[in-house]
């Protein structure tokens, strides 16, 4: 498995609860980190997961995709099977939890897709290849980690993506240092952000743009240029919805989106 340099520092092992349809990642019995349908084991379970994939209304078709933190793989799964021309690689700091990719139904690593054990940090502020999407999902046991909620951390996200790149970050909505963090991405992005709350009301996800904010593509467009079939864009349909309708209350001079631009339905 390839590596990069990780703190040395003990990683609590998370624990698997399975039920009668599902399959879970935990730390505590209080939170669940991802989530697993067991008769569809690449099915996005959890909202704010589909919520994400609304970098496709920007980037339809990634060159380059790097996820920071691994979990139960959920995003991992999808975009390996629907994104079949993109260069997947996920970053996961916690070896207890790389050990779970089997259970979880994670693929092996080939020449597309690669799972690394090391510091989500050090890779985007290190890596010399750029990305066209940075999806940060990475969580512990403890919650959002320093590491990953830095200043530092968002100029270095923003430096690792192409011109026209998007970073997608997940962020618990109730906690303390959530306009922190937010305030945090706008800065080092020169505010072209937006920010979706998702329908489960304990999570936003955050887009943030390198380079000025593009409007949001029609479904039609999306589905040719990203290779979609119908059925995946009904999966993600309510959340590209959210995302799009999002885009269309923050038009800029000159870039207004052209009517039926949100047309996602």
């Amino acid at each position: 498995m390839p590596t990069t340099a990780a703190p040395q520092e003990p990683h609590v092992e998370p624990y698997v609860q399975a039920g009668e349809h599902t399959r879970a990642l935990h730390f505590n019995i209080h939170e669940v980190q991802s989530r697993m349908r067991l008769a569809d084991p690449h099915a996005l379970d959890l909202e704010y997961t589909r919520t994400m994939m609304g970098f496709l209304l920007f980037q339809p078709a990634p060159r380059q995709l790097t996820m920071i933190g691994l979990g139960g793989g959920s995003l991992a799964k999808f975009c390996h099977r629907h994104l079949p021309r993109t260069r997947l690689r996920v970053v996961e700091i916690n070896p207890h939890v790389v050990a779970l990719r089997d259970t979880f139904h994670v693929p092996p690593d080939d020449d597309r897709f690669t799972v690394v054990l090391g510091d989500g940090a050090r890779v985007v502020r290190e890596d010399a290849e750029p990305c066209d999407v940075l999806l940060v999902d990475g969580y512990d046991s403890q919650g959002l980690p320093a590491r990953l909620s830095s200043q530092r951390f968002y100029d270095d996200c923003c430096a690792a993506l192409t011109p026209g790149g998007v970073m997608v970050a997940n962020l618990h909505t109730g906690h303390r240092r959530f306009e922190v963090c937010v305030d945090r991405i706008r800065r080092s992005f020169d505010d072209e952000v937006l920010v979706v709350e998702a329908a489960d009301l304990t999570n936003s996800v955050v887009f943030a743009f390198r380079g000025r904010r593009p409007g949001a593509r029609r479904r039609g467009p999306l589905r040719a240029a990203a290779g979609l079939d119908p059925f995946v864009l009904e999966t993600l349909r309510a959340e590209l919805a959210a995302v799009a309708a999002a885009a269309s209350r923050r038009p800029r001079p000159g870039t207004e989106l052209p009517r039926g631009a949100v047309d996602v339905a």
